[in-house]
């Protein structure tokens, strides 16, 4: 039988056996964690999908003659039954039975698809997808050094980030909130995923277009007669910068420096706006459309409008020093978006090139760039952001509404995350460690408060039969017990007792071991002999079990990775191999 005769792609049933060991394999709620962005529901409608009916009809089998080879092959059409439930058409070949692998994926959460090397075409079938796992050894971890794999990861780029602020250099979330609100997870991520390829990314190569040392700037366009632009020395630091004046109208075009770049697509510039004014970019697409970004002052996150897009920097910022960073791709895709599909604004951004910079009103710039990356200002903005924005508890409530169970349990506005405190802290770490600034570290010993308070009483500290310490990503009532968020909350816990000095480095270790303790003693109840568990609500909630999708399985198997670093206990180590395993298919034995 020639494959390219095949009308569909087919799997034999021996291979069933094989296959039930994932069936109960699932996906739980999208949360915030890790999160990739890959989604794929198993429908819950398969009858729909796979020729459904009520009562069965039976059908004519039909031969049919293919060669295999140098060997005839005979195969007949027939109708497989599913558990008594529908129908889908396979086929007989001899006393073999194939199925189409349309269904075999869907019906039991397994993967597969069609490879070609070296001339052939093979089947590859896996029973999880992401099962990409380090073979060698690994970098020994380091409250310095990268954090995970979040090198690999652009926070920015995720469906649910609605844009990164102008105003505050984050991202806003539409998690639980169309509207957009800053999330704490969230926002440590992005300083985190920044802060590691800061780290594991090359030098990137600096455009200058000002520094405000030459004198000569004819290369700046003026718009008209009455706009002016001179080099001069910047009163409090002897430095040069470029003063310049024009009209504020977005209509006006500006005073314009032509850029012409197609790769280095980060802007970074130090401007200070002594009346109103606005930076803008200009963008032309393949087709020849020009897009024009503004950032203007004024406390609006985004607008489109038609090809003019706007970010807010801020309405107070005038006679302020603003040191402005922003990824111009990103930006503009997520101005698209609000206006365009998906991939209509991807290919649009693909093509995409700053032609030119734009200044107006008047002000005073310097150190004026584009680069391929600006790692290091991004984290550093993040880690600000948690600066600037903590509370009197030392912690950065989440200011939506969190349904995890609706009706069972919920959060309303105001809540904590051990995990948001957990990651920030981190962040802080590792932004003392690039800036030597202790304000980071202060912050991060701050945010050790929470972990005291119960979650009864709006803090994250959960108790496990009155005598586990357990630190809540969701505080809810009754307690959920989410496995990766509980270990990013001892991560962070672990880098600031490794890099604070007494007493904070003491509270630190005291309530990073209480979470060992715990973690060693209910790690197992997370196992469910074929996965994991995302959170005990079976238990706490009397609820059905929320079984771990493959993606967040991973995160538990990366945060294993670490622990066995940082922990010697067997469990770690024993757990991770067995937990590897489930993602080939392995089970634990049965009765």
């Amino acid at each position: 039988m020639h494959r390219g005769n095949l009308k569909f792609l087919i799997l034999c049933v021996g291979i069933f056996p094989l296959l039930l060991t994932v069936y109960n394999i699932g996906k739980c709620n999208l949360t915030e964690d890790e999160d990739p962005d890959y989604r794929r529901e198993v429908s819950s409608h398969i009858v729909n999908e796979f020729d459904a009916s009520v009562g069965f009809q039976p059908r004519v089998a039909q031969s049919y003659n293919h060669v295999k080879g140098n060997r005839p092959v005979n195969y007949e059409e027939i109708e497989c039954v599913i558990n008594g439930d529908y129908s889908v058409e396979g086929r007989k070949e001899g006393n073999e039975v194939y199925m189409p692998f349309s269904f075999i994926q869907n019906y039991f959460e397994v993967y597969g698809s069609i490879e070609t090397s070296d001339g052939y075409e093979r089947f590859s079938f896996h029973h999880s997808y992401q099962d990409d796992f380090p073979t060698g050894p690994q970098p020994r971890y380091s409250p310095s050094g990268v954090f995970m794999s979040f090198d690999l990861y652009s926070v920015e780029d995720r469906n649910r980030v609605k844009c990164v602020s102008g105003i505050e250099g984050v991202p806003i979330s539409t998690q639980w909130e169309r509207k957009g609100h800053y999330y704490p997870i969230q926002i440590a991520q992005y300083g985190l995923s920044h802060y590691s390829k800061h780290l594991s990314q090359p030098r990137s190569k600096v455009k200058i277009l000002e520094d405000g040392e030459q004198t000569e700037l004819s290369d700046w366009l003026l718009p008209d007669r009455k706009s002016e632009i001179r080099s001069r020395m910047d009163d409090n630091t002897d430095n040069g910068v470029v003063e310049f004046k024009t009209a504020t109208n977005l209509k006006n075009p500006g005073i314009t420096k032509s850029a012409n770049e197609k790769i280095l697509l980060t802007l970074s510039m130090d401007i200070m706006f002594i009346n109103n004014g606005s930076v803008t970019v200009l963008l032309q697409t393949g087709d020849g459309n020009l897009f024009r970004i503004h950032y203007i002052l004024s406390d609006n996150i985004i607008k489109l409008e038609g090809k003019d897009l706007y970010y807010g920097i801020g309405s107070n910022m005038k006679r302020k020093w603003i040191h402005l960073t922003r990824q111009v791709m990103v930006d503009f895709q997520k101005g698209l978006t609000l206006q365009y599909s998906k991939n209509r604004s991807m290919k649009m951004k693909s093509a995409a090139r700053i032609a030119a910079i734009c200044v107006r009103g008047h002000g005073i710039m310097d150190n004026v760039s584009l680069s391929f990356h600006a790692h290091k200002d991004l984290f550093l903005d993040a880690a600000n952001y948690f600066v600037r924005h903590q509370d009197s508890k030392g912690g950065w409530p989440v200011k939506v509404t969190r349904k995890l169970i609706p009706e069972v349990m919920e959060l309303e506005p105001g809540w904590y995350s051990a995990m948001g405190q957990g990651q920030a802290i981190s962040l802080l770490v590792r932004a003392y460690v690039a800036s030597k600034n202790n304000t980071y570290l202060e912050a991060a010993g701050k945010a050790l408060d929470i972990f005291d308070i119960p979650s009864s009483k709006g803090g994250v500290l959960a108790k496990f039969l009155n005598s586990f310490d357990w630190y809540e990503e969701y505080p809810t009532t009754p307690s959920s017990f989410v496995l990766n968020g509980f270990i990013y909350s001892l991560i962070g816990l672990y880098d600031l007792k490794q890099m604070a000095t007494s007493p904070v480095s003491e509270k630190a270790a005291e309530l990073y071991n209480n979470g060992m303790r715990t973690l060693k003693a209910m790690l197992p109840m997370f196992d469910s002999g074929t996965g994991t568990f995302y959170d005990l609500r079976h238990i706490t909630a009397g609820l059905a079990p929320n079984r771990a999708r493959w993606d967040y399985h991973k995160v538990h198997i990366k945060q294993l990775y670490l622990l066995v670093q940082l922990d010697s206990d067997p469990l770690f180590k024993d757990t991770l191999q067995r937990w590897k395993g489930y993602m080939k298919g392995n089970i634990a034995p049965h009765n």
